[in-house]
């Protein structure tokens, strides 16, 4: 890390006791100081430790009641100064340090919206939380304001609810601490990005304090020349009684995006590029054809993105007891996403001269409204019970969540068609070409989707003797979930209205036998429940083959998980490894009776593999965070009229390996330099085992090693430059591509990011 965290200087915390000042020392957040054993390590081993800690020893969930080395789950975080240090500005980008991860870019002619991703084969867009409340929104999430990202792998359904088939993701705000400093960091990318954050830190009173972080960002999108994006964002907080057995936190965070859209190029010439009804006559051309410009916009300038999302958080921490603290969070938060994008579609090769080659642009509107209403109450406490140590975590919440969507109309056509939008030269496309009725305008049709959920759980930690623990945990919940809408039905608005009710069990449970102080061994099961409408709460009636169709059961998720985890090199370094298997059944519905609207849900989806895991420091001076996963995903049974879930597939954007590391060496008090290396396996498109390869249009997203490299100089006690070089050996790769094998997106080009970081 460039900069010193002022949370190293132990002056500055005269409210805290001995123990919490050494964890304080290796960098720490506040949230896991608090919480924190008062074991340690010696103040002056604590105080020779390096500057950037990348290990955590807790995650900020007080559902998880006990340390991460004794927490039996696959659990990675990823902490702000990781993030700092490789010039992260998204979620996104913060989450390539751990594996099996991997991004979408939607439906054949659409273009999904914001953080879309996979984790161990399953979709986890809606599984995003900020501080345990889910987060809702198709939007990109921002990184100014996170104090760390939370990657919880596997079936969660105890500790979220709804869905979770393959994880969580949870991250953690910046709140007020009683230390005062002023951070601020200005980015200047190549390719045009200008960014600024600060991070001011104040105290008040006797136990009062209050912190703002806020962000400002332009420019073209990194690696590219075309796709130019705007972020403001401010996020304030105030805490009174810091340090007393009452705290209260008031925070909010407000971001405000103007960009322009992606659909991404087509795939033509990208190695792989293949389409069996077009190897005829001049169509045939198309299989030689060179790849279009990376910076290629297919976009009309008429296209836009904006943005708004807010939430206003109020918590109270009180300790009932020396042992025991009730936490109390209320949560508001909204978010709106207005985007009108020019898609493409199907090529038009024509001849031989590639000048005169075209392709479809799809007109496409995004109109969407998110709310959310939350209240949390959490007890944890400490005791022993029968001879017993337990550490029990028990709790309810009350969620309203609302999505509303309404369609669109006079998104505009061409001079040559009523309907269409105006073609696009396939090599030279020109943003200035002519759309005609531009008005866009709402018609009426509509989808209106709300869920109401009642939840209580109890997670226990129970400490049977030195060696051995049982770690487990049950949620029950209620939901209510309404789709209202309108659709057009022979040019006539007609109403409809679905819901659905039912209730959910979801429970997670772990043996864990410890050899030593500092490693554990573990065996767990878990299971979460997805029911129809859960991503969206968009239900449908009378649907077949419809995963949403409200006459259908849950989803059905289990795991079972062995795996080992040891803190070593004085606790300095945290190293697992788990073998884990999930299955998945209710997966695929079909229609076997109309007469009396029966369903079979037969499917059944497997997905299992390793994962290993190392964090923190070797030396004093040299960190290091990596990880590798493996999935081997199989359809077990279950046939859709799509032939790709026919039994024996494997699941798409599932590579089969994937690993990540990044490592910094501090050589002294000036002079800080690392680097790292992705390995993203090839991704399969195509998944059938009946098809082939050969006569299908980009099968897979092909295999790729991604290197970056940075450097960092502290000029003065307050001011360090850090640079940052992005894909190092110019490698080029296909980030995402689209389920029709037809658009893609590619990785970003070898470019560089100089960072001046302030702190006083």
């Amino acid at each position: 890390m460039t900069i010193r965290s002022r949370k190293h200087t132990l002056a500055a915390q005269p409210l805290l006791n001995q123990s919490l000042l050494a964890m304080a020392a290796i960098g720490l957040p506040l949230s896991v100081q608090a919480q924190a054993q008062e074991k340690t390590m010696a103040e002056v081993k604590v105080e020779a430790a390096a500057d950037v800690a990348y290990k955590a020893d807790r995650a900020s969930s007080p559902k998880l009641t006990s340390a991460l080395v004794d927490t039996p789950q696959t659990i990675s975080v990823i902490r702000k100064e990781l993030i700092k240090e490789q010039g992260a500005s998204s979620i996104v980008e913060a989450l390539r340090n751990t594996p099996g991860i991997t991004l979408q870019l939607g439906e054949n002619g659409n273009t999904s919206a914001g953080d879309t991703f996979q984790m161990r084969g399953f979709a986890a867009q809606s599984n995003v939380f900020v501080d345990g409340i889910r987060d809702l929104g198709a939007v990109t999430r921002e990184a100014f304001n996170v104090e760390q990202v939370e990657v919880a792998k596997g079936p969660a359904g105890a500790d979220i609810g709804r869905g979770g088939a393959g994880g969580y993701i949870n991250l953690v705000s910046k709140l007020p601490t009683r230390e005062e400093f002023t951070d601020a960091s200005l980015s200047f990318t190549q390719g045009g990005v200008k960014r600024l954050t600060a991070d001011v830190s104040r105290a008040f009173a006797g136990s009062g304090a209050f912190r703002i972080n806020a962000l400002a960002s332009d420019g073209s999108m990194k690696g590219s020349r075309a796709l130019d994006r705007e972020s403001k964002a401010i996020a304030p907080a105030v805490a009174w009684g810091l340090g007393t057995p009452t705290r209260v936190y008031l925070f909010s965070q407000h971001i405000r995006q103007d960009n322009v859209p992606d659909g991404g190029i087509p795939s033509v010439g990208v190695a792989g590029f293949w389409n069996d009804i077009k190897v005829t006559g001049n169509n045939a051309a198309l299989l030689n054809a060179p790849r279009v410009d990376r910076n290629n916009w297919y976009g009309l300038n008429g296209d836009y993105e904006k943005v708004d999302a807010d939430m206003v958080t109020a918590k109270i921490e009180h300790e009932l007891a020396p042992k025991t603290t009730l936490t109390n969070t209320t949560r508001y938060g909204k978010s709106k996403i207005d985007r009108i994008l020019s898609g493409i579609n199907a090529i038009t090769a024509k001849g031989s001269n590639y000048a005169d080659w075209t392709i479809a642009r799809t007109r496409q509107s995004v109109l969407q409204d998110n709310k959310i209403l939350a209240n949390t109450t959490n007890v944890v406490s400490e005791f022993t019970l029968g001879g017993l140590q337990h550490t029990l975590s028990t709790g309810f919440e009350l969620l309203h969540e609302e999505q509303f969507t309404p369609t669109r109309t006079g998104l505009g056509n061409s001079t040559v068609s009523a309907t269409a939008a105006p073609l696009a030269s396939l090599y030279q496309p020109n943003p200035n070409d002519v759309l005609l009725n531009f008005k866009p305008a709402l018609n009426g049709v509509y989808t209106d989707g709300k869920t109401d959920t009642v939840a209580a759980y109890l997670f226990d930690t129970i400490k049977l003797n030195e060696q051995w623990q049982v770690n487990g945990g049950a949620r029950f919940e209620h939901y209510n979930t309404t789709t209202s809408g309108a659709a057009l039905v022979n040019n006539v608005l007609t109403p409809s209205h679905v819901e659905k009710s039912d209730s959910l069990a979801s429970f997670k449970l772990g043996l864990l036998y410890k050899p030593t102080v500092d490693g554990s061994i573990y065996l767990a099961f878990a299971n979460s429940k997805t029911p129809p409408g859960s991503a969206n709460f968009s239900l449908s009636a009378q649907t077949a083959n419809s995963i949403n169709n409200s006459a259908l059961d849950p989803q059905k998720t289990t795991n079972v998980e062995l795996g080992t985890k040891w803190d070593v090199i004085q606790k300095q370094l945290a190293l697992t490894a788990a073998l884990y298997r999930t299955t998945n059944k209710n997966e695929f519905p079909q229609l076997v009776d109309a007469a009396t609207n029966t369903y079979s849900q037969l499917g059944k989806r497997q997905v299992q593999g390793i994962e290993l895991g190392a964090v923190g420091q070797i030396t004093r001076n040299w960190s290091v965070t990596a990880g590798l996963a493996t999935m081997d995903t199989e359809i077990k049974e279950g046939l859709t009229g799509n032939a790709t879930s026919a039994p024996g597939a494997a699941s798409r954007w599932s590579p089969k390996v994937s690993a990540t590391m990044w490592t910094t060496y501090k050589f002294d008090d000036k002079l800080t330099m690392g680097g790292g290396a992705r390995y993203m396996g090839k991704q399969e498109r195509l998944v059938d085992p009946t098809k082939s390869a050969a006569e299908t249009n980009m099968p897979s997203i092909p295999h790729y090693t991604v290197v970056d490299a940075m450097a960092s100089y502290r000029l003065t006690k307050n001011v360090a430059l850090q640079l940052n070089l992005y894909n190092v050996f110019d490698k080029f790769y296909v980030n995402t591509l689209n389920n029709s094998g037809a658009r893609a997106t590619l990785g970003a080009p070898r470019y560089a990011q100089l960072t001046a970081n302030f702190m006083f």
